[in-house]
C-alpha cells in the first residue's frame, strides 16, 4: 500500500502574518489537490527564539529537531522566503545549515519567494537554486515569485501569479510522483526483507 506523499513547506518569514507562509500554503494546497499527501508547514519565525542561538545541531531543543527531521524525511519540499537585501533571510539559511548535507539528495524542491517589488524576482535562480544544488536536491523547473501587490489580506489575488503557481505544480507532478513511487517501492522492499 502506498503511503501518502509527505510534503513539507518551510517559510522563512520572520513574523506572522507572512506573505511567504501564505505563498507556501497556497502551493501546499495545490499539491494536495493533485495527489494524496500529508502537509506540514514550518514557520521559521515561530522557531526563531529556539533556533537563533544554536551553533551545533546538538544544541537545538526537541521542537526544532522535530522540524529538521520533518524536512529530512519529506518526499517533497516547498520552500518560500521573503527577500531581504537581495537574498533569503538569515534565519532561513541558518535553519538549512543544520540539515544533513546528504538528506536532500534527489528530493524535489519547489522554490518560492516574496518581495516588495519585481526587482528581486531573480532571487529564486541566483540564491535559492544554488543553495539547494549544494544539497543535490532536484529543484523543480518553475519557481514562484510574488510581490506585495499580488496579495490581499495575505491571500494570493493576482490571476497571473495564481496561474504560474498552478503551472509550477503541474510541471512538478511527474517528478514528484516518480520520486514518491521510487521511495515507496524502496520502503516496501525494506519491509519485505
Amino acid at each position: 500500500m502506498t503511503r501518502p506523499l509527505r510534503v513539507v513547506a518551510v517559510s522563512g518569514g520572520l513574523q506572522p502574518p507572512s506573505k511567504a507562509a501564505a505563498l507556501a500554503e497556497h502551493l501546499l494546497d495545490l499539491i494536495a489537490d493533485e495527489v494524496p499527501c500529508q502537509q506540514r508547514l514550518i514557520e521559521l519565525g515561530q522557531l526563531a527564539p529556539r533556533l537563533a542561538g544554536a551553533v551545533w545541531r546538538s544544541q537545538l531543543p526537541d521542537t526544532v529537531e522535530r522540524e529538521l527531521a520533518a524536512v529530512e524525511q519529506a518526499d517533497v519540499l516547498v520552500v518560500a522566503t521573503p527577500v531581504y537585501r537581495g537574498s533569503y533571510t538569515g534565519l532561513f539559511k541558518h535553519f538549512f545549515d543544520f540539515i544533513h548535507q546528504d538528506a536532500l539528495i534527489d528530493k524535489p524542491v519547489l522554490l518560492a519567494a516574496s518581495g516588495g517589488s519585481e526587482r528581486h524576482a531573480l532571487v529564486i535562480d541566483h540564491q535559492l537554486r544554488p543553495l539547494f544544488s549544494f544539497f543535490q536536491a532536484r529543484t523543480l523547473p518553475l519557481g514562484v515569485y510574488a510581490t506585495d501587490k499580488d496579495f490581499v489580506d495575505y491571500r494570493l489575488q493576482d490571476e497571473a501569479l495564481i496561474e504560474r503557481a498552478r503551472l509550477a505544480v503541474q510541471r512538478a507532478l511527474p517528478l514528484v510522483e516518480l520520486t514518491h513511487h521510487a521511495r515507496s517501492s524502496l520502503a516496501d522492499a525494506v519491509v519485505v526483507a
